[in-house]
């Protein structure tokens, strides 16, 4: 979901606020013109390009939170708001604009590596929380535009307080969701373009053997973790892993399907839940991701 953000000053934004035209009235309407002007007031001074946005900066949207946008109203994370950055990059694919699929592309695959550097904790989101981001426009690319700006906007009501989780985490946590989140980052940035493994075999053992790869890498950073949940997750993630390698390796449909069904069983989130507890984090399985396995 791409939020085009011309490379451009404010536009549209008068310095000015508008003074209410105020006749014969009483004074409750007196005073709720005056807190109506400040209001807008405060909103014209908050107001910043798009293309100046930080990370960690929290915002509400001028309009829909998708199409082309030229600025946007920064608030305090702490009062209620809409959206906030939570990773930033520059595209440097070539001197052509990559058309506007092209640029989707590069924001689906980069911006959720970037998010998960600021808020690690995917399950710890708030409900309705959506990455979404602010990316260049074939014109604004012409005048040297390459930043997107990656986002999560709540796709219904507001959010609450910063969703910069990175700095509270201890080592522990910060080892286990850095393992767990790169295994479902190459199983799912590794899809392979037919639906059955028949007609695509060779692209399912590669990405079986890139989830082989990154549970080992999980499993060995899970050794160094106490506790009686964390040590079960890792017996079944290390069985996991083996089950993937021979996926990886298959020589047919059939043999990859035997060895698929237990590989991909065994990486369901529900059966991390007792570890995350026991490590302090969130135990409550994202609806898509339930989804996914509950199919």
């Amino acid at each position: 979901m791409a939020i085009r953000a011309p490379y451009r000053s404010l536009r549209g934004i008068s310095a000015v606020v508008a003074l209410l035209a105020i006749g014969a009235v009483g004074c409750s309407e007196v005073s709720d013109a005056v807190d109506s002007a400040k209001d807008g007031a405060k909103k014209v001074a908050r107001q910043r390009s798009v293309f100046s946005l930080d990370i960690g900066d929290c915002y509400n949207p001028n309009g829909k939170a998708e199409g082309e946008a030229y600025s946007v109203e920064i608030v305090p994370c702490d009062e209620a708001h809409e959206g906030q950055v939570v990773g930033e990059f520059a595209i440097d694919e070539g001197k052509e604009y990559p058309g506007d699929d092209g640029i989707s592309t590069i924001a689906d695959d980069r911006c959720p590596v970037e998010a998960q550097k600021y808020a690690p904790d995917t399950w710890a989101l708030p409900e309705g929380a959506a990455l979404f981001y602010y990316t260049p426009t074939k014109e604004s690319w012409a005048t040297g535009d390459r930043a997107v700006s990656c986002t999560y906007t709540s796709e219904k009501g507001t959010l609450s307080g910063s969703l910069d989780t990175a700095k509270s985490l201890k080592p522990e946590q910060a080892a286990y969701l850095e393992g767990s989140n790169a295994v479902y980052e190459a199983l799912w940035a590794n899809q392979p373009e037919k639906d059955t493994v028949e007609d695509d075999l060779a692209g399912y053992k590669a990405q079986a053997k890139a989830v082989a790869a990154a549970l080992d890498t999980h499993v060995e950073g899970l050794g160094g973790i106490e506790g009686t949940e964390v040590g079960k997750l890792r017996a079944t993630l290390t069985k996991a892993a083996g089950n993937w390698e021979k996926a990886a390796n298959a020589v047919d449909a059939d043999a990859f399907y035997v060895a698929y069904d237990p590989a991909f069983t065994d990486i369901d989130p529900n059966k991390s839940v007792a570890a995350r507890k026991e490590l302090g984090l969130a135990t409550t399985v994202p609806a898509d991701e339930a989804e996914v396995w509950a199919s």
